[in-house]
């Protein structure tokens, strides 16, 4: 019997993914553990290995191509099987786009789901409520799009589906004209009517746009948000990022280490965190989740979008090895090669935007992070100490927070005790 080899889910949020590299063709010879090809994630690529030895045979899985989650690419075959299944009808080394067609021959497994449209005698895959919507809104399940396992359909899947040019809302109730209601956003036809056909390129979304558009979307809508804003005078830290990165040693010629004043913000609000533990949690609908570590995800930005990699217990790591941590988890973030527990979890989160000359700005929570820094960058401005104006290097930082989980007091002290190991650094070499 061929052992089938499906799109693994190897991301919490992956719907979908993308072959971007077959490392073998059909009918090559393969050993269980062998990488068979390599997936697209939203947030990164991961090496796929064989699930068996034998023959490759059957690959379905195309370069370039959505694929949902726990669909069949490919079929393993024992040495001397017969193949009593339909050749795959391009090599997997040419990248093709989806086809709406598909074989009425039999293979080893499921067939792989793309968009079709179903045979009526086929079972369709559906959830009990993706039913229910379907048939309140008259919608037929064989014309759906399952992006769950094995192409099973969603509640999701109803809601975007469009039928007749209507958009079904989650409400499920269906503007009788066909138009979206003044709430809703407007579709892609109305989108493009706004402008001469011709004055614009259209550029497809790539899998990282699209679970950045849909976390955030779901972030800023379920997620109370509110805001704290104050500065900070940086002129210690500034000098004590001078000589430690002064007596650092050399090592080959070059300094261990370099800190940067992001490494240290990293390490100053993982302090605060400990400090300020009922800050340090995760809402859920059953309780609050009160951690025991600040793992702090530090935006990053690549090719295409953001990703946040995590510096698990940041506030018991050195200043170096913080700095040593994110140079390489920002470098393989920019090549996609992170790993999902390296960019998953996290109990807050700094966004940076300073080394771009940005002075002020505020940030979206992003689930499980209760909590999100935004970092602005450090510049010369007069302020008051006691009756004389003076000149020092500000930094302003704003702190967006859950409402449901943390409290304005309670934020606050948060963000002073921040400021608190900003303003005098050397409590972070305690």
């Amino acid at each position: 019997m061929p052992v089938e080899v499906i799109l693994p889910k190897v991301d919490m949020d992956m719907a979908t993914g993308r072959i971007s590299k077959w490392f073998f063709g059909n009918d090559a010879s393969v050993k269980k553990g062998d990488v068979l090809f390599e997936i697209e994630t939203d947030k990164a690529a991961m090496e796929i290995d064989a699930p068996a030895s034998g023959i490759l045979r059957n690959i379905t899985g195309q370069e370039g191509v959505d694929i949902p989650v726990g669909a069949a690419v490919a079929w393993i075959y024992e040495e001397g099987e017969a193949d009593t299944s339909v050749p795959a009808s391009q090599p997997a080394d040419v990248p093709v786009a989806p086809s709406t067609a598909v074989s009425d021959k039999t293979v080893p497994s499921q067939p792989l789901a793309l968009s079709v449209t179903k045979p009526a005698g086929d079972k369709v895959r559906a959830t009990p409520l993706a039913r229910r919507l379907a048939s309140d809104t008259g919608i037929d399940l064989s014309v759906v799009e399952g992006s769950g396992p094995h192409g099973r359909i969603t509640r999701s899947d109803i809601y975007n589906h469009r039928r007749n040019g209507k958009s079904i809302e989650p409400s499920g109730e269906v503007d009788p004209q066909g138009a979206t209601s003044a709430t809703s956003p407007p579709v892609d036809d109305q989108v493009r009517k706004l402008f001469p056909e011709g004055s614009y390129d259209v550029l497809a979304h790539t899998n990282m746009r699209r679970t950045i558009a849909r976390r955030l979307v779901e972030a800023k809508s379920t997620v109370p948000h509110f805001y704290l804003t104050l500065d900070c005078n940086i002129d210690a830290l500034l000098g004590l990022r001078a000589e430690l990165n002064s007596a650092a040693p050399v090592v080959d010629g070059k300094p261990e280490f370099k800190l940067s004043v992001n490494d240290m913000v990293i390490k100053a609000y993982a302090m605060a965190l400990r400090k300020v533990p009922d800050a340090n949690v995760s809402w859920t609908d059953e309780g609050l989740l009160k951690h025991r570590h600040a793992d702090i995800g530090v935006a990053v930005s690549v090719p295409g979008g953001l990703i946040t990699p995590i510096v698990r217990s940041a506030e018991i790591k050195t200043l170096s090895a913080i700095s040593a941590e994110m140079k390489d988890l920002g470098a393989r973030a920019k090549a996609g090669k992170l790993k999902a527990e390296e960019y998953q979890g996290g109990t807050g989160a700094v966004s940076n935007l300073g080394m771009f000359g940005i002075r002020e700005f505020a940030a979206i929570v992003n689930p499980p992070h209760a909590t999100i820094l935004a970092v602005g960058s450090g510049e010369r401005r007069p302020i008051m100490v006691g009756d004389e104006v003076k000149g020092a290097t500000m930094m302003t930082v704003t702190l967006s927070t859950d409402h449901r989980a943390v409290d304005g007091a309670l934020g606050a002290d948060l963000l002073g005790t921040f400021r608190s190991y900003i303003e005098r650094p050397v409590l972070m070499l305690a």
